[in-house]
């Protein structure tokens, strides 16, 4: 394996990684164009030896619509991305996805006390801020799904948060729910406070069928929401919703017709929604997540593709008092809720089992 000196010898080693940073000087990882992902490491880091990615929905769209769906060249961009950048942080999306991999080498004075060398645990920061290298070309991955198999190293810092892959689910399965168990954690809590003030909400999830989607529908559900709406762009995904039992009622609407989607959402509730949670990976949702929410609601923009000023905009033009919220993809305890849902909630198992059936990963 080839090495570099690190950028810590030139800035002081931090807990967020900006030692890590190679250009421009100042910023943090996420932020940065390119990191140093050199194998040594410093005060803090943790080297974990790759075994899969998990590419973010919206990224990984993005790179298959812009290739025609050619797996063999939209892998060679990822490789070209993780080279070049020194992670895999795609500059049209600005997003990354996430990982799974055994821990390799635990570097001193690390805070991460809970990890033992040869522990396989999933990454609950984005690849955008952590450092990567691929070994292998990717050459056991076809471009055609989110799931990337992979054989490399990436780094994690003091702050980076992680989780063991549980030993009763595989590994695929626990990193298709850990990619995205910032989702259901948010709409518990929001869920939650709408309980906690006396009103019981009720609750669209637009992309209904998809990973966070179906996370997103069983939280609500088990913090007490009120009715929910499951949106769905085409008929087998309704199908596939209606069987999990996850929604109230299924809805079929683009999320990217504002007035069709509004329209669906009102004749599924009766009314908008005091709670809408947007968890589609393609851009243009905006409008009508705004259309479809009532006065004094809450939008959760959980989707990648979003546009946070065409969303600012569009709420200001529609002279809609809504409160917007960008999904933050941690939250205390998401992934402890996220695990509780797979496996208590039998419709969340069976849409997770069926998408990556579907993609050949199960």
């Amino acid at each position: 394996m080839t090495t570099t000196s690190t950028s810590s010898d030139r800035h002081p080693v931090s807990p967020v990684g900006l030692h890590r940073v190679l250009e421009p000087h100042g910023v943090l990882p996420q932020a940065a164009w390119k990191l140093d992902a050199s194998p040594e490491l410093v005060s803090g880091e943790v080297r974990v030896r790759v075994q899969r990615l998990n590419l973010d929905a919206a990224s990984f769209r993005q790179l298959s619509d812009k290739h025609g769906g050619d797996g063999d060249a939209v892998r060679a961009e990822v490789l070209d991305i993780v080279r070049t950048r020194g992670k895999m942080h795609n500059p049209v999306t600005g997003s990354g996805g996430m990982l799974v991999g055994v821990v390799e080498e635990i570097g001193p004075e690390s805070h991460h006390h809970e990890l033992i060398e040869g522990d396989l645990i999933t990454t609950l920061v984005s690849l955008t801020l952590t450092p990567l290298e691929i070994h292998d070309e990717l050459r056991e991955w076809d471009g055609l799904s989110e799931q990337v198999p992979c054989d490399g190293h990436a780094i994690l810092f003091d702050r980076t948060i992680l989780a063991r892959v549980p030993d009763d689910l595989p590994g695929i399965l626990a990193m298709a729910v850990m990619d995205v168990c910032g989702a259901p954690a948010l709409t518990a809590r929001v869920v939650r406070r709408y309980v906690e003030a006396g009103h019981t909400p009720t609750v669209a999830v637009i992309g209904g069928a998809g990973k966070s989607g179906s996370l997103s529908l069983a939280a609500a559900r088990r913090a007490q929401s009120g009715r929910t709406v499951g949106v769905v762009p085409v008929v087998k995904e309704a199908e596939a919703l209606r069987r999990s039992g996850l929604a109230d009622v299924v809805a079929l609407a683009d999320a990217r017709d504002p007035v069709g989607l509004s329209d669906a959402i009102h004749k599924a509730l009766g009314e908008p929604a005091d709670i809408v949670v947007v968890c589609v990976d393609v851009p243009g949702c905006e409008h009508g997540a705004i259309l479809s929410c009532g006065d004094g609601g809450t939008i959760i923009f959980f989707s990648m593709a979003t546009s946070f000023s065409t969303a600012a905009l569009g709420a200001e033009g529609l002279a809609a008092d809504v409160t917007m919220l960008i999904g933050n993809g941690f939250t205390p305890g998401h992934a402890e809720l996220a695990f509780d849902l797979l496996r208590s909630e039998p419709g969340v198992t069976q849409l997770f089992s069926e998408r990556l059936a579907g993609d050949g990963h199960l």
